[in-house]
Parts: structure tokens; sequence; C-alpha cells
């Protein structure tokens, strides 16, 4: 890792130190966290953390939670823990693959689990020399992998959730199989004119609920860029500025 520098969220609340080169965190984790309904007290687990943007995101909005983050890159997880601890001293970080996890991760199920999993299929595409954006961009673990190993930490009755690309909501749903059921998607929509990129997904282990897509969350005002400065919408911009939470009990 070459070098550092910290990078502002949540309208300068929160300060990220992130890599200078390879993956960095945008706007994505950011959703991600709001979307997380956790309550004070309950067990929190975060699959691939990275620099622990999205965990620092929900801890601003719910101090104290028991938040584990697992994350297999060691300058990352260096990262995470020293970005977490100055929100939460009680942060763990564990310094490991998905597919691997140690047993003190393995022993415990969470209330909620959630998770930004790799954006592109790796077996077409050009491979990044950067081996953090390689990962962040791919990595060799499957979706249907990160979702099962997802499952398997979330206690019945828990809260899975996720933010993924939008051609890959039948591969999402494929993989939830029977395991899971109140689904929730939400599109998040650049545009009001424009079709979803992303979409934020949300389930219940164990649970056999009715399947809801929701209406699209859209990210930016008018149909297209025409000043300098951001246009978010105010929704949009009151969880991106304020750390305002996502509800998808719609």
């Amino acid at each position: 890792m070459s070098g550092t520098r910290n990078d502002a969220f949540l309208g300068g609340r929160l300060n990220i130190c992130q890599p200078v080169d390879g993956y960095r965190a945008g706007a994505d984790p950011v959703f991600l966290a709001a979307a997380v309904s956790a309550k004070p007290g309950q067990q929190v687990l975060e699959l691939g953390c990275g620099v622990g943007t999205a965990m620092c995101c929900l801890l601003s909005r719910v101090p104290g939670l028991p938040v584990t983050g697992v994350e297999r890159d060691p300058g990352y997880a260096a990262l995470a823990r020293k970005n977490a601890t100055v929100l939460d001293s009680s942060v763990k970080i564990v310094e490991a693959d998905i597919l691997d996890l140690p047993m003190d991760v393995t022993e415990q199920s969470f209330d909620h689990v959630f998770f930004n999993p790799p954006f592109f299929d790796r077996k077409s595409g050009t491979v990044s020399e950067n081996q953090g954006r390689e990962v962040g961009r791919g990595g060799d673990v499957t979706l249907a992998a990160w979702i099962k190993i997802g499952l398997q930490r979330t206690r019945s009755g828990g809260l899975l959730t996720l933010i993924h690309r939008t051609e890959f909501i039948p591969d999402v749903i494929n993989a939830l199989d029977s395991r899971a059921g109140d689904i929730r998607i939400l599109p998040l929509q650049p545009r009001r004119n424009r079709a979803s990129k992303l979409f934020i997904l949300q389930a219940k282990k164990g649970s056999r609920g009715v399947f809801k897509l929701l209406p699209p969350f859209v990210l930016h005002k008018g149909d297209a860029h025409k000043e300098d400065g951001d246009s978010y919408t105010d929704a949009a911009s009151a969880i991106l500025r304020d750390g305002a939470p996502l509800s998808l009990s719609n």
C-alpha cells in the first residue's frame, strides 16, 4: 500500500483513512450502512469490510453497537481497525478470508449481517495490476458464496443486507433459495429518467414473508447534471451528509 489519505464522509463528521491507490470507498457503503436497521445491543457482522467505511457510518448512527468486521487484506484490515477505533474501541476487526472464518466468528450468530460484495465477474474484463483494486472489483469468491456465508452467520429471524449491481438481482434471489424470505429490494436510481444501476436487498433468515420490490430511490434531482456542485435529492443528501437511516420496511 503506497500511501493513505483521509476522506470526509457524512458531511465531514466522519473521516476515513483510505489508500491513495487501490479500491476506494464512495457512496455505496454509506447507503448500505443506512439500510442496516440495527438497534443498540444487537450483534452486527460486516463481511469484507475494507477500510471500514460502512461500519463507521453505522456506528456514527448507533454509537456503541457491537460490530465485528472481517477483512482478508492486512493493509485494509489495519485501516479498518484504525478508522473504527476512533468511534468505538470495542469494534472487532478480524483479518480472515470469508471462506475460512475463525472460530470466534463461526461460533457466533448475528442479528444483522451486511456486505458490499465485489461488483464484477472476474472471468471477464481486465484484471487490475493493483491487488487492492482487483479484490474490491471482483476477487475470487462467488456471489453465491458471499450469500451462503452471510446467511450461515445470521441468526434465525435476523437480517441480511447487501448492495449490488442491478443485473445480478436474479443471481442474488437464486442464491437466497428458501433460506430467507420477506425479501425487500430497493433500486437505487441515478435520476428519475434513468434505469437503476444498483440495488439494496434485505432478507430475513427463516422467514416465509412475501417478496417486495420497493419504489426506486432517486439519487439526483432533474433529468441531467446541468451545473457545478452536487445535485442530490433531499432524501439522498440526508443519508450522505447527515447519516440518516434508509428504511426498507415499506
